[in-house]
């Protein structure tokens, strides 16, 4: 018998009730823009000493392809949800302090990853073929940097993202959905001056 668990993690999402999985994601339909668009936004962690917000703005037409991502749900998130024009918070992980960098988009649509098929490439998995790709990137583009650095503390302590994603305990995705409204908490609050 299969646990329950590894049940879980093969399923689409949508089919597991929200309150099994409060520290993964938030709901699909709070994290669609309300304005008929559909836009949806993002938060994607990369560690800076590996490839930081800066990097992104120095790479050719300020794009990069999303690699490296060895987790089922975030690889879903990349190969199912993101779409060309979703907004992305660009987030310094295991960096002191670590926090939101940068805003980018995504520029094109899930496709399979090229470092899963390369056996020199660190992020090379036999079982991925260019016949059968398990894993998924998303390119990504700068817009721009945040006007101030918003370190993790400070989103912490931000009224109105008490249930995101990043901020939940045991929560290590490197992609995880940001609701419009957080999005634009955090947007604001790198407008203003820190308290």
């Amino acid at each position: 018998m299969v646990p329950a668990l590894s049940w879980c993690i093969c399923v689409p999402w949508w089919i597991i009730p929200a309150k099994s999985l409060p520290a993964i994601t938030a709901k699909r339909e709070d994290c669609v823009k309300g304005d008929g668009q559909g836009k949806r936004y993002w938060l994607l962690k990369s560690e800076p000493s590996v490839f930081s917000y800066e990097d992104l703005e120095k790479a050719p037409k300020r794009t990069t392809h999303w690699d490296g991502v060895r987790n089922y749900t975030a690889r879903n998130f990349l190969r199912d949800e993101m779409k060309t024009g979703d907004g992305v918070l660009f987030y310094h992980s295991s960096a002191d302090p670590a926090g939101v960098a940068g805003i980018a988009e995504v520029a094109r649509e899930g496709y399979p990853d090229p470092s899963a098929t390369d056996p020199k490439d660190p992020h090379y998995d036999p079982k991925s073929t260019a016949a059968d790709p398990i894993w998924y990137v998303v390119d990504i583009r700068a817009v721009r940097p945040l006007e101030r650095f918003i370190p993790l503390d400070e989103l912490r302590g931000m009224k109105g993202l008490e249930k995101m994603s990043l901020l939940q305990k045991g929560n290590r995705l490197s992609v995880q959905r940001v609701t419009p409204q957080e999005w634009d908490i955090i947007l604001k609050a790198a407008a203003k001056k820190p308290k």
